[in-house]
This record gives C-alpha cells, structure tokens and sequence, in this order.
C-alpha cells in the first residue's frame, strides 16, 4: 500500500529542489478533474455491440492472434491458451478472456509529482494529452526539421504549462540522440521539466526498467511502493491484423509486472489491414484489445490496462492512410461502445 501522507511530504521536498517544473501556478482553473457531461454517441445498437463482441470471442477461440514472444505464448499456454509453437498462433478460450474482464480495474488512481497532479482514469473521466511519435517538428520561425532533444524539452515545458493537457507524452522523437540512450534523455525531460504523469516507450525489457528506476527515484518511492501504484504509462499497439509483436507483448508483461499502465491499443486500418466494414474493422480490433489486455490480466490479476483504439481506413485508390472520414469517426464512436459493454 502506499503511504499518501509520506509520498506528499516526499512530493513537496521534490518541488522545493526541482523549483518550476513543481511549482504551482497562481491560476486556479477547473481542469484537473473534468468529467464529460454528454452522454455516450452511439453508432450501433445494443445487439450489435454484442455480436460484435461475440465474434471477437470467436476469432480468438477459433483463428488465434500469433504471439511472436516466446515467454508470452507460455505465459497464455500455462492459463489455459491453445499454443501452435510451429505457427506462433495462441487460441484464447473466451472464460480465459472473461476471467481477464473481471479482474482488470474499473478504476485507475494515476499518480503525477505532485497531489494536484494526480489522475483518476475512469468512465466518464476527460484526460488530455499532446499527439506523439511525429518524427519532425516545425514553427513559424525556424520551420520544418527532424525532431531533436531540444524540441522534445521545448514540448515538455509547453505541456506542463496548460492545464488542459493533463499527461505527457513523447511528442517527437528526438532523432539527434542514439536510440540505446535516448530514453535516459526523454526520460530526464520528462521528469524535470515537468510533474505530470508520464510515458515510458516498451522497446524492450531494459530500457522498460531503466525508465521505471528514474521514475522510482525522481518521484522518491520505495520498489514496493512503485510497484502498488501506477506513475507512468505506455501504449501499446498491436500489429494487424492478429498479430502480437516481440517488443509489444514484453511491454504488456513488463508493464503488468510492474504494475503500471498500459494502453492497449490496436492500429487497423480497414481495407489494409483490416476489413473494409466498420463493423469488421471493429471486430478484428476488439479482438487484438481482449488478447493484450488478456494477457496483461494473466500476469498480474488486477494490472491497470486501458482500452485504447485506433481504427481509421484507407484511400481506396492511394491505399494511404486516411484521417478524420467518417468512417473514422464511427470506428471511434464504435470501439467507445465496445470498451463500455466490456467493462
């Protein structure tokens, strides 16, 4: 259990050193905790939902999502999964995923460097953050160029300054450091310029837990106190369709070991590599969803994970990605119905 009263006197010697990034503002602005007042836009009905969630179940049970970890297709053998270890395919039997359903949290406490900073992730919950993963970065003055250190501390600073953006999260790459050191680099960022909740890549076991010790020791936490809470979070997406890559499934049982959060959150494209109906689309990204959060679940009862979505489709004649189509729009509406009926 975590001791709040200790960890806020930790928290308040932190802000005394760190100086700005803890400091408060004088403004007093009700963004920290908004709740959405609309209710939920649905795009299907109540029995669709559920056969779309039925035949989620069924693609798991009877095609499988290959798993190319080794260590992960063990970890689902052992609870019960059927495992081809010559195709890497892993039948998931739907009480293993109702069995992940009813563990997963309803509610995540996510903890910043500071109380005010804090976060509830809960239906019903608003919680903004800055896009991430672009590769360049422009202005008006300097224009466009690669992502570099500097920008991504740029970022940093502008995220911690507007309280509507509640989370951080890696808005650049910063290309001008070595991909075996650039966590450090994102990592300080993060932690210095900035005490709200922040993001930790899964590329791998060692760069996951060298990012979790700074994360420990910037917010001066015991290991089992890091480990009771959760002070950072990841995303994780899966490779369609129906597959579960190497660094992804090792974030999943990283993250859940450690318990902290991961977002799991399938890219389909319909009509790439998805099918070309919404509803098809939604099935198969459903289906990737219950298998990571399945296997989360499997490793730590209890592990906080998110549903997450990203379902868009193509140009039909570019076979380019294609943004904010209706399409778009409905998948997203869509995947918001799927992640209530599921709990």
């Amino acid at each position: 259990m975590i001791d709040e009263a200790a960890r806020d006197q930790r928290r308040e010697r932190r802000r005394g050193r760190t100086g700005e990034a803890g400091s408060e503002s004088s403004r007093r602005p009700n963004y920290r905790s908004l709740k959405n007042p609309f209710l939920p836009q649905p795009v299907f009905s109540d029995d669709q939902v559920a056969a779309i969630h039925d035949t989620a179940l069924r693609v798991l049970e009877e095609l499988g999502i290959k798993v190319l970890l080794p260590e992960a297709r063990a970890i689902l053998a052992k609870a019960g999964a059927l495992v081809d270890e010559d195709s890497q395919m892993v039948r998931i039997g739907r009480d293993m995923v109702e069995a992940a359903l009813a563990s997963a949290p309803r509610s995540i406490p996510a903890y910043g460097g500071a109380r005010s900073r804090d976060l509830i992730l809960e239906l019903g919950s608003m919680t903004f953050l800055a896009g991430s993963g672009a590769p360049n970065v422009t202005d008006l003055e300097r224009g466009r160029r690669p992502g570099t250190l500097a920008a991504f501390e740029e970022f940093m600073k502008l995220l911690q300054h507007f309280d509507v953006l509640h989370m951080l999260g890696p808005c650049i790459e910063p290309q001008d450091v070595d991909t075996r050191f650039r966590h450090f680099a994102t990592g300080r960022a993060q932690l210095t310029l900035s005490d709200k909740f922040p993001f930790v890549f899964a590329r791998g076991t060692p760069q996951v837990e060298d990012s979790f010790e700074m994360v420990r020791l910037a917010r001066g936490l015991s290991e089992d106190e890091f480990r009771n809470g959760a002070f950072c979070y990841t995303v994780i997406n899966t490779n369609s369709p129906r597959q579960l890559d190497i660094p992804m499934a090792q974030g999943i049982i990283d993250f859940a070991r450690f318990g902290q959060v991961s977002i799991i959150t399938p890219f389909c494209l319909a009509g790439a590599m998805a099918p070309i109906t919404v509803a098809g689309a939604l099935t198969l990204q459903h289906a990737e969803a219950l298998a990571g959060l399945t296997l989360a679940q499997i490793v730590r009862p209890g592990a906080p994970v998110v549903y997450g979505s990203f379902s868009s489709n193509v140009d039909m004649k570019s076979g380019a990605p294609a943004f904010g189509t209706p399409e778009h729009i409905k998948a997203t509406l869509g995947a918001g119905q799927l992640a209530r009926f599921t709990g």
